[in-house]
């Protein structure tokens, strides 16, 4: 047995990561500590105030562990990797994983080629990034290989060179073709190095060039290819434009704030950072993020962890951050970045300046996503959550989490099938959806199907709860709070004698259609409720009626498939799908394999004596 007590005297003075568990042993929180003695102990002092967020998270601490490092920094690496990999639920984690596309430029290459890349590798390649946009990126390297004709191809050059006929791109001007020799290897390298200046932002030479090239073709009154180069001068410039002057340095930085939301409506989403990425000394773009925060968790906090999680998951690391507010731990993850960067980087908190104004910018922004992702989290809860609420006022219940309906689907009694749907807070989910194909009941009963179907789902929930040791929950064993059938006051009837016979109590009710099939109401309690059609609750019933029939319909059509590409060779054992196709390739039909005698079976390809044998007796016996 676990004594937090005892275990806290054993906590040594030393840098490391703590582990906090919870009642079903899972991990709830991951921290780092100068000294595990002194940190660890702050949780279980009652005269401490330690924030709504911490006095929540005690209260479920069952037993905590921890490990060991040789400074804080390797305890900080350490944290980050057990955050992303456990994601406890009281840790301040980002909610989006995004990976930022960069330009490659293969200058190892004898004939590099300039390709989309997801990640900045240590290959001897050049990158340039990283862009907000992949349809940037997309369009800047097509714009690059229509002005420098570079190839994009995946031949090895020069060994492949003349091995093959030169591609489309070369009969569209937007390659030399070094793959047939067209062009030497100092003339590519040429066109490679206008590249490399053209994405580092030097775009004038080229305009500059390709405006000769218009007023010469315009001259000529080759009007088409002025108007191509005219389009190639629009698409540089408006390149140009993307890329905004912020008017300070030639650094990389990213400029980072974050906005917060103190209702408790939100409190799985109450939190937004907004980052701009400066690269060069110009503003490349912007990106926001979501965080899951708890209640007392201060705006520092929140940057902490955000830059701890963001840039582990990141492959390039500016000089400098900027923040809107100081953070506890800026050195040491100033000391980790640096290693990541193997370059020094910088964590300020700008206070008047260009710089300061660019924090507010980012934090107005931050609070304009917040605003309207605000008002989409609402109207979000008043089509799940508000929904619930509704359907609880109107069969007088409380606390209703989980609902799971029921659907029997069959064609005059062929192939009777069963589907169980489960919605947890007003949204479907499709892990614990499940489907059953009835097994005792012959012909069209939707009674005995749907008693089967229950039966089934319920002992089989109540024999894995007996099973579990934990009570972690999974598959069968988790009960919903309201069970919903297909139907009026006959399915209703048969849930509860089912549940009553288990020794279960569960509210049941039914989801009555009219004549044309629509949602009517809901029977509970022996009567029917009416409930009003522009209600969300009403919407709610309709969506989860029509799943449960859609995931109904779905499995009964599958087994008609199945049942009607089913041959009678099938049966005969010993035939498999490769004898099947050469019986019936070389006897056309199965009317002529059962005149067939033994020996002409036999001369059948891949048939032998006793597989011949087995044919024959089985259409004569």
């Amino acid at each position: 047995m676990f004594q937090i007590e005892e275990e806290l005297k054993k906590l040594p003075g030393k840098p490391g990561v703590y582990i906090m568990h919870g009642e079903k042993d899972e991990i709830i929180y991951v921290g780092k500590a100068v000294s595990l003695k002194n940190r660890v102990r702050q949780y279980f002092q009652s005269s401490r105030n330690k924030g709504a967020k911490i006095e929540q998270m005690v209260t479920h601490i069952t037993r905590f562990e921890y490990i060991i490092t040789d400074s804080e920094l390797e305890a900080l690496v350490l944290e980050c990797n057990l955050i992303k990999e456990h994601r406890p639920k009281y840790n301040t984690m980002l909610k989006d994983d995004k990976s930022y596309p960069f330009i490659k430029v293969t200058v190892n290459e004898e004939y590099p080629r300039v390709l989309f890349a997801r990640r900045m590798k240590k290959d001897k390649t050049k990158y340039f990034g990283p862009y907000t946009s992949a349809g940037a990126v997309k369009d800047v390297i097509e714009l690059v290989r229509k002005l420098y004709k570079v190839r994009s191809c995946n031949r090895v050059l020069p060994r492949d060179c003349k091995k093959d006929r030169p591609c489309l791109y070369y009969h569209m001007k937007q390659c030399k073709a070094p793959c047939q020799g067209y062009i030497s290897q100092e003339e590519y390298r040429k066109n490679i190095n206008k590249v490399i200046k053209f994405l580092n932002g030097d775009f004038q030479d080229a305009i500059s060039e390709l405006m000769e090239k218009m007023q010469k073709a315009s001259e000529e009154m080759r009007y088409e290819d002025a108007m191509e180069y005219r389009d190639l001068i629009s698409s540089i410039r408006k390149i140009g434009e993307r890329q905004k002057i912020t008017g300070y340095g030639q650094e990389d930085r990213d400029i980072i704030a974050v906005a917060m939301d103190d209702s408790e409506d939100l409190r799985d989403q109450d939190a937004v950072v907004q980052v701009f990425f400066i690269r060069d000394g110009r503003l490349i773009g912007r990106d926001h993020f979501y965080l899951r925060v708890a209640k007392g968790d201060t705006k520092a906090q929140v940057l902490s962890s955000f830059l701890k999680q963001f840039y582990a998951g990141t492959p390039f690391i500016p000089s400098e951050i900027m923040l809107q507010c100081e953070i506890e731990d800026a050195d040491i993850i100033e000391e980790w970045l640096s290693g990541r960067r193997k370059q020094k980087v910088h964590i300020r908190v700008p206070k008047k300046g260009t710089k300061e104004k660019l924090v507010e910018l980012a934090l107005e922004n931050a609070r304009m996503v917040l605003a309207k992702d605000r008002e989409r989290i609402r109207r979000e809860e008043g089509r799940t959550i508000g929904a619930v609420h509704e359907v609880e006022e109107w069969l007088g219940l409380k606390n209703v989490v989980r609902m799971e309906a029921y659907d029997i689907s069959n064609i005059s009694g062929f192939e009777s099938v069963g589907s169980m749907v489960v919605y947890e807070k007003g949204r479907p989910k499709r892990s614990d959806y499940r489907k059953f194909k009835i097994k005792s009941v012959q012909g069209p009963d939707d009674y005995a199907s749907m008693q089967e179907v229950l039966t089934r789902r319920f002992r089989r929930g109540i024999e894995e709860q007996k099973d579990k040791e934990e009570d972690e929950f999974s598959g069968f064993s988790q009960f919903p709070d309201l069970i919903l059938m297909d139907g009026g006051k006959g399915q209703v009837h048969v849930a509860e004698q089912v549940l009553a016979d288990l020794g279960l109590t569960i509210p049941v009710c039914g989801m009555v259609k009219d004549d044309n099939h629509r949602t009517r109401g809901l029977y509970y309690q022996d009567h029917e409720i009416p409930i009003s059609h522009t209600s969300e609750g009403f919407k709610l019933i309709t969506r989860i009626q029509d799943e449960v029939h859609r995931f109904a319909i779905e499995y009964h059509r599958l087994l008609r498939s199945k049942g009607q590409v089913h041959s009678i060779l099938d049966d005969i054992e010993g035939i498999g799908p490769t004898r099947r196709k050469a019986l019936m390739k070389y006897f056309k039909s199965i009317e002529e394999i059962r005149a067939a005698s033994e020996e002409e079976l036999g001369k059948v390809p891949s048939m032998n004596r006793q597989s011949a044998q087995k044919v024959y007796q089985f259409f004569h016996s």
